[in-house]
């Protein structure tokens, strides 16, 4: 069931999410599209998300999006300085931006890094741990992973657990995708691209996440057959239930439940939107395992979650151990 609607309101606009953005020139989205999209949303009673360009938009682009409750995800170098001020999702781009970053409270933190970066430099990490409620680490060459990097990424999210460790001994429950997701979820919680969210991008099609817009020709095919329908037509996703958990062999019987469980990771090193790399699986295991070992720490330093129980496991990639169909 559909519950959200991105609306990338210029190409160049960040990405939020694995995918980098190729696109430089700002494009904006018409005016009559956004206008369109909206409408779509309304009809559909779906959330809306704004991505912003770091540019300043017209006046009426934003009487448009004041017509609908909304969450913006903003980069750090919008120059629109109220509507960063205001913003519910901060995009920063690379760990060295973190040093100059005011830490607010009461926002999302979407923290992009590659990997060579993020198991170096981890440690940038720890004041927003400290500060922030919500900390989403987004590592965007996952693809290119190496058993040394999946041995370097155990060490990092050993001492970002740590940090964590003291932060809950003091009642700063912060959140971190890598690290407490995984807490509160008794199944799969991913990215749900195609089944419970589309995106609308500046040419005003509809595609599974904007991470197809951005890289619809590196499948080899025209964009008519990545969009997945327009604002005039409707949405028209084709063999939608590939997308979808129960079509997804490995994933449906997998216990990495924050995984991301990215479609386009997926379909860009698999071929497949429903089969996942070994990347991707190790990763996800690596901090499923990491959030065990959390958990145990602090439920034996009190009464923090008694009830919950993450079992051990003796594999990475659900792949070694599949049924032998």
């Amino acid at each position: 069931m559909m519950k959200y609607l991105i609306i990338q309101l210029c190409d160049s606009a960040p990405s939020f999410c694995h995918c980098q953005n190729p696109c430089k020139t700002p494009r904006l989205i018409g005016l009559e599209d956004l206008q369109a999209g909206i409408v779509f949303a309304m009809k559909h009673n779906l959330c809306v998300q704004f991505v912003y360009p770091n540019e300043m938009l017209p006046s009426d682009y934003h009487h448009e999006i004041e017509q609908v409750e909304h969450t913006d995800i903003i980069s750090v170098d919008c120059q629109d300085k109220q509507r960063l001020d205001s913003c519910s999702v901060l995009v920063v781009d690379g760990l060295m931006r973190l040093a100059s970053v005011p830490f607010r409270q009461n926002v999302s933190y979407v923290v992009r890094t590659d990997r060579t970066s993020l198991l170096a430099s981890w440690q940038k990490l720890i004041p927003l741990l400290q500060t922030a409620q919500r900390v989403n680490i987004v590592v965007t060459d996952v693809e290119h992973m190496t058993d040394a990097d999946f041995e370097q990424y155990k060490i990092a999210l050993s001492g970002l657990s740590e940090v964590v460790k003291v932060e809950y001994m003091q009642n700063h429950l912060v959140q971190c995708n890598l690290l407490t997701d995984r807490f509160m979820l008794d199944e799969m919680n991913n990215c749900n691209a195609g089944v419970e969210s589309v995106s609308l991008m500046p040419d005003g099609k509809f595609y599974v996440c904007p991470a197809f817009y951005f890289y619809k020709g590196e499948y080899g095919l025209g964009s008519a057959h990545i969009s997945i329908g327009d604002v005039k037509t409707g949405l028209n996703i084709g063999n939608q239930r590939l997308y979808t958990l129960a079509y997804a062999p490995l994933c449906r019987i997998c216990d990495a439940y924050q995984c991301r469980r990215c479609v386009w990771l997926n379909r860009r090193t698999t071929n497949e939107v429903n089969i996942p790399s070994h990347e991707q699986c190790v990763m996800s295991h690596l901090e499923r395992n990491a959030t065990r070992m959390l958990l145990l720490q602090l439920q034996e330093k009190g009464t923090f979650l008694p009830e919950k129980e993450i079992k051990e496991i003796d594999y990475l990639d659900p792949f070694d151990v599949r049924p032998k169909w």
